[in-house]
């Protein structure tokens, strides 16, 4: 995976509650067995219309908006347990997506491939959505190491919290096997020093 530290990206406003996760990658494309390609499926249905045509009133269609954040309302990423919707949003470019709520599955499907969930208070979304209304352009600063968001256009931030073993993995780009590989040295220093106490 990529690290992740510092952003500073403009948004992706996506202020509707309650997406579920066959709105995000519907179950139709759920075939492929790699995570590459679903970014293109992404919000599918939302922002295509059934002849593949795009839907020039959808956010992802539109050109006044993009980045590396997604600005979400509450209860994000509810529905079934599909890891498939991680892969869509990280596929297509995502790397954060800020909500005042995540569906619990989603929130550990979207740390263990790369992109952070970021939890704001209702007040606060609304803070970056009345940001974004104002200029298209607005641009969230955001610190994993210091765990802040920030609207650069007003100043406003937000603390968020986050594991501080999932804060460690994004920082360094380890998904669980890569942690596991970074304390090959000590596992093999814990299996010598075993085996000789054995033959003693």
């Amino acid at each position: 995976m990529k690290k992740l530290n510092t952003i500073d990206s403009s948004i992706i406003p996506l202020p509707i509650e309650d997406v579920d996760t066959d709105q995000i990658i519907p179950a139709r494309f759920l075939k492929a067995t790699t995570k590459a390609g679903f970014g293109e499926n992404l919000f599918r249905d939302w922002r295509y219309h059934s002849d593949g045509s795009p839907k020039q009133d959808f956010v992802l269609n539109n050109p006044l908006y993009g980045g590396e954040i997604l600005v979400a309302g509450k209860n994000f990423g509810c529905g079934s347990s599909r890891e498939h919707a991680a892969w869509a949003l990280q596929d297509f470019g995502i790397r954060i997506v800020v909500s005042s709520f995540f569906a619990d599955i989603f929130k550990g499907n979207a740390l263990n491939n790369g992109i952070l969930p970021i939890t704001v208070p209702d007040s606060f979304l609304h803070e970056i959505f009345e940001a974004i209304e104002n200029d298209p352009k607005t641009e969230l600063h955001i610190s994993l190491e210091d765990q802040i968001v920030e609207i650069k256009s007003t100043g406003a931030s937000q603390n968020f919290e986050i594991d501080p073993y999932k804060k460690m993995c994004l920082l360094n780009g380890y998904d669980d096997i890569d942690y596991l590989l970074s304390l090959s040295d000590k596992i093999n220093t814990f299996e010598t020093e075993r085996t000789n106490l054995k033959t003693e």
